[in-house]
């Protein structure tokens, strides 16, 4: 395991180590959605549906994080 920005690695660590396995064409399929949806939020037929109302994509994925709470990013 690298130092990363120095000092010493094992610092502050308590517990075990855990093994996580990661899916990394799962990953690839979510970051194809991201990219997808965040040139939607960016065009212009998303600004023209915020206008009116009807705009039924990114709105509920909005209204649910709020719900969720903050989940920490400021």
């Amino acid at each position: 395991m690298s130092i990363g920005f120095g000092g010493n690695q094992n610092a502050g660590r308590t517990g075990k180590d855990a093994e996580i396995t990661i899916n990394l064409d799962e990953i690839d399929v979510l970051i194809k959605k991201y990219k997808g949806l965040k040139k939607y939020a960016k065009s212009s037929l998303y600004a023209v549906k915020m206008m009116d109302g009807n705009e039924n994509i990114i709105t509920p994925m909005l209204e649910e994080t709020e719900e969720q709470g903050n989940l920490g990013l400021d």
